[in-house]
């Protein structure tokens, strides 16, 4: 099935045609994004049937754990069907993801480094719930919040590590917006197109460089968020030692509680036994066997001499 709207063409089978229509809607009704002039290129979105399907029409380069994939080069995305999991997410939410890679590759083209690419589509798609990530994040307690241009190489880390990239991505930008409320990004982007310099761009945007403004980020995400995740890795671990403690203090009770039966048990006996001794030792000193009366003495009769 084909639909065609405004600017985009959704291809789907008959199964998925609910979800087209939807995905159709929302993408002509919600056409803008944050900081960027309206996008212009007309955009094709295929929706898979099944996951052998989203594979083969994406390519060899689809990562385990994605939902969706946008292709700048050919303005298009590919998205999991209605048979996807649970762990696909929203559609529409990654529709909004996807729309805004190609809004950003469209007015900036490979400017943007990967971190900032993810972070971008991110916070234009509305993940908020990216930050409850580092609040559990092991690598951010013990190594710290990493370099901005080392968040490149942990999207191709596997599924926990491209978490943490994105989630710092979103992160940096929304740091970076955040330093103009009134315009956000919008003088930023205009700056990048002009000079295609990203240092050049935050120092005509915002007055700084952009090594000082990764370090505010660093500072400001340690601050924000290392704390909490040193809490709950803390809960965790502390769960985790509930778990092998009480065990085996129930077992260390029962064994204790068990030796004191047997002590008590050995005491009644040797008192049982000590009362016994002294019952029998009793019993004989109050029976003794009598010893034999003497015979009187015999006197002679005086009578006898007369």
């Amino acid at each position: 099935m084909r639909l065609d709207r405004g600017r985009f063409t959704v291809v789907a089978f008959h199964a998925d045609l609910t979800l087209a229509n939807a995905v159709l809607a929302r993408a002509v009704a919600d056409d803008t994004f944050p900081g960027l002039p309206n996008p212009r290129d007309r955009v094709l979105i295929a929706i898979a049937p099944d996951e052998r399907r989203f594979r083969q029409w994406v390519g060899p380069g689809a990562p385990e754990w994605g939902a969706a994939v946008a292709i700048p080069d050919e303005r298009r995305i590919v998205m999991q069907g209605s048979s996807a999991g649970s762990g696909a997410g929203n559609p529409m939410q990654v529709l909004r993801h996807e729309l805004a890679h190609l809004a950003l590759h469209e007015y900036l083209g490979n400017l943007p480094p990967r971190w900032f690419d993810e972070g971008y589509a991110s916070v234009a798609a509305g993940e908020m719930d990216r930050d409850a990530v580092l609040t559990t994040s092991v690598a951010l307690v013990f190594h710290g919040v990493p370099p901005l241009d080392s968040l490149n190489g942990l999207f191709a880390g596997g599924a926990s590590r491209a978490n943490t990239a994105y989630a710092l991505s979103y992160r940096a930008v929304t740091e970076l917006a955040a330093l103009d409320p009134q315009r956000g990004l919008a003088l930023f982007f205009q700056y990048w197109k002009q000079t295609g310099s990203m240092d050049q761009a935050i120092r005509q945007a915002y007055g700084l460089t952009e090594s000082a403004f990764e370090q505010r980020w660093h500072d400001r995400t340690m601050l924000r968020y290392g704390a909490l995740a040193v809490m709950a890795n803390m809960s965790l671990a502390l769960g985790v030692l509930g778990i092998v403690i009480v065990p085996l203090y129930v077992m260390r009770r029962r064994r204790d509680r068990r030796r004191m039966a047997e002590l008590r048990a050995a005491d009644d006996a040797a008192d049982r036994a000590a009362r016994s001794e002294v019952l029998a030792a009793l019993l004989a000193a109050a029976s003794p066997e009598s010893p034999a009366s003497p015979s009187p003495p015999d006197h002679a009769n005086p009578d006898d001499d007369s």
